[in-house]
């Protein structure tokens, strides 16, 4: 049985981190609406700069390192899928548009056959 485990800032350091991180961030946009007058290149570089330094401390810190971690493993996964080929695709898609075509033609002679059925024998409503 997995057991799952709930990962949370431990260090005051950590914390500190996070909030100056998430402080930086809410300058940015204060500055970006703050300084409408200076300009959109100067309203763009503030926000551009203020999101950039919160980044950077909040990779300084534990919870960034392991998003950083995660990251990289996640990199080293996905190089190992093997992807199929264009013709493996390209056949397996042809598999699946003759399937649905054989279905959608057996669902419509079902129909149509208990509606025969139904309507033209039991019933008798065709005329």
């Amino acid at each position: 049985m997995a057991t799952s485990q709930v990962e949370t800032v431990s260090s005051g350091a950590d914390k500190a981190k996070l909030a100056a991180a998430i402080l930086l961030v809410v300058a940015a946009i204060a500055g970006f609406y703050t300084l409408s007058k200076q300009g959109a290149l100067v309203q763009w570089g503030v926000l551009l700069i203020g999101v950039a330094a919160a980044v950077a401390v909040f990779l300084i810190s534990e919870p960034g390192r392991q998003l950083v971690g995660f990251s990289k493993d996640s990199v080293k996964e996905v190089k190992k899928v093997v992807w199929p080929t264009r013709k493996e695709s390209v056949q397996m898609t042809l598999y699946v548009f003759a399937f649905a075509v054989v279905m959608a033609l057996f669902l419509w002679l079902t129909d149509q056959t208990l509606e025969w059925v139904l309507y033209g024998l039991i019933l008798g409503w065709r005329g």
